[in-house]
């Protein structure tokens, strides 16, 4: 028998599963895979169907692929097993329907044919259930009015079975109390970063005999990287901008639509505070006027930052109806309360910006260059196509070159190139693409202009000779040196911490921070600070090496959670919920396995390989 809750929790089951196999296994054409075969085994008294196998296999693909972007093979599918998890999936299923079977829990007919009537896959253009949308969807899947109805049911007693199993889970309260006083309890401390200023000396400079051992122990340091030796072909519009004539109407044509820019009107810097009511507009004004509160006051207590209220510049015509009053302001002021869209607000005028004109005689320089770039432009991308024709004949790029009047280069690059054609991205990538065999193509460039390169060889990756990069081991020699003596001034100075001495009186540069989160942010230092912190407790003081950077570090207070907080409450109530879920999922797990030992499980081998043969 099945209860009204039971009914209730079904309905919308049935939804689901009526959506899922219309949308989610709609299309795929399943037809029987065996004429004498219909089922791959049996758990309990339920039977799974070579059918049922064959659609979940086939969804499993199709999900799958439109994940990947890419159709997958089922020989891909097998080789990840996914085949074996679609089984296993199903042989669970299987267990629960048996299971809720046994123990009575259904649905009604008349809840399965309402749902079938009303489901939207199935109207017709009149709104209402059609017959023979109905029939063509049984006939997509495979599947007689009773089996699909039947799955239906099943499917429902299943989700009503775990439902059950879950719902009355529920995590022991002492581990949740226990996980959120983890989570909200704070941290106090003091850091301080040992800098090369802070040793007594300056570590010496190294000898040759330091350099080489240190240049012989880090060679891949000093790798010239693979080196590509190019030659390219290039059109930039620069090239062409002296050969564009440029006549005073484009210049005015272009003045006047950009005369925006140019002609910029007066303008005020604004901040507005919406009130809920003119009375409080009112009362606000009056506390301001009275120097008993200042316009950033009024904003904190509407709980708003000064960004929040900030309008930023402002126009008379972006004012509208509070223009006047605003702009009336020859220094900065507080009008108001004025009426808005929002409400009655307060309105801070902040600054004056004066009107600002540039003419077109002042602004003709610029636009003469930006006109003739623009049609430079347009000259490279005319010539762009006889370009193409060129290299699609096989001309040469010294033929190109002088044929279409391109500039042509050498180039040696690599990882460290920069400058010139490499600050292109287009082009970077193309030279690092391209390889002798390619055939040399002509490619856009973001300001316009083309280009096209080709491979003429490869030096490898080498070590630079010791001469070549000495400068450099010597940085990186004393650089370490350096470290290692800030370890070591740090472990005396963690000493001194040791013996009572507080970290304020090294005269080190120090850093506090109070009441400090367990998912909290140390600015400017690495999160091995803010991990250590949690590790230590209060009085205790750590030496932090990270990030190529030692730290002194103490622990002041360490301050517990609060039973009482919102933040503690909020974070006990997602633990629980949490721990609830995970218990509940071990559980149903645990109780699955059970029902699959005691009801026995029978598979056709032979059956399923039969399956598998025909999804190759």
């Amino acid at each position: 028998m099945s209860t009204p809750l039971r009914r209730k929790r079904a309905n919308s089951v049935i939804w689901g599963v009526l959506a899922l196999m219309m949308v989610g296994l709609g299309g795929y054409g399943v037809t029987n895979f065996s004429q004498s075969v219909t089922d791959i085994g049996t758990v309990g008294e339920r039977a799974i169907t070579t059918n049922e196998y064959g659609r979940a296999l086939k969804s499993e693909l199709n999900a799958i692929s439109a994940q990947m972007q890419k159709p997958i093979s089922f020989q891909q599918a097998q080789e990840q097993g996914i085949d074996k998890a679609v089984l296993a999936q199903l042989v669970n299923a299987a267990s629960l329907e048996d299971e809720a079977g046994k123990l009575g829990i259904s649905v009604g007919d008349a809840q399965i044919r309402d749902r079938i009537m009303s489901a939207p896959a199935l109207k017709g253009i009149d709104g209402k259930f059609n017959r023979d949308n109905y029939t063509l969807f049984l006939k997509q899947q495979g599947l007689s009015e009773a089996e699909f109805e039947g799955q239906m049911r099943a499917e429902a007693a299943r989700t009503l079975l775990q439902g059950a199993v879950l719902g009355g889970i529920a995590a022991p309260a002492s581990v949740a109390d226990r996980f959120a006083g983890w989570v909200t309890e704070t941290r106090s401390f003091t850091y301080a970063e040992l800098i090369a200023s802070d040793l007594a000396s300056a570590v010496p400079a190294p000898t040759d005999a330091e350099i080489k051992a240190w240049y012989d122990a880090h060679n891949d340091a000093y790798m010239r990287p693979e080196t590509r030796k190019l030659t390219y072909v290039w059109l930039s519009p620069d090239d062409l901008v002296d050969q564009v004539p440029v006549d005073e109407a484009a210049l005015k044509a272009a003045y006047d639509q950009r005369k925006s820019e140019f002609v910029i009107p007066e303008k005020r810097l604004v901040a507005r505070l919406v009130f809920p009511s003119a009375a409080d507009a009112d009362a606000a004004k009056k506390r301001l006027d009275a120097g008993q509160a200042s316009f950033e006051d009024l904003v904190k207590e509407r709980g708003l930052s000064t960004a929040d209220a900030d309008l930023g510049e402002v126009s008379r015509d972006e004012l509208g109806k509070n223009a006047d009053a605003v702009f009336a302001l020859t220094e900065p002021g507080v009008v108001g309360p004025l009426d808005t869209d929002l409400g009655p607000a307060l309105f801070a005028m902040n600054a004056v910006l004066a009107a600002q004109e540039t003419t077109f005689e002042e602004a003709k320089p610029d636009l003469q260059s930006e006109v003739a770039l623009d049609r430079a432009r347009r000259m490279v991308s005319d010539k762009s196509s006889s370009i193409e024709d060129l290299l699609a004949g096989g001309a040469t790029l010294e033929e190109v070159a002088k044929e279409a009047g391109m500039k042509i280069g050498q180039l040696d690059f690599n990882s460290e190139s920069e400058g010139g054609l490499v600050g292109y991205e287009a082009f970077r990538k193309t030279a690092s693409e391209v390889t002798a065999d390619s055939y040399p193509a002509l490619v856009g460039l973001d300001d316009g202009g083309v280009f096209a390169l080709r491979l003429d060889g490869t030096d490898p990756a080498a070590l630079r000779p010791l001469d070549e990069v000495k400068d450099k081991v010597t940085s990186d020699w004393t650089a370490d040196a350096t470290h290692k003596a800030l370890v070591d001034l740090a472990a005396e100075k963690l000493a001194e911490l040791d013996n009572g001495v507080s970290l304020e009186s090294l005269g080190l540069v120090t850093t506090s921070y109070d009441d400090f989160a367990r998912n909290g942010y140390v600015a400017d230092a690495p999160p091995e600070i803010g991990k250590s912190v949690f590790e230590m407790t209060a009085g205790t003081h750590k030496v932090v090496d990270a990030g190529g950077k030692v730290y002194l570090l103490s622990v002041t207070a360490i301050t517990p959670a609060d039973p009482a907080s919102d933040d503690f409450k909020a974070q006990r109530a997602r633990i629980d919920n949490q721990l609830s879920q995970s218990v509940g999922r071990d559980v149903f797990d645990a109780y699955t396995r059970a029902l699959q030992t005691t009801v026995g499980i029978n598979l056709n081998t032979a059956a399923i390989n039969a399956v598998n043969a025909q999804m190759q």
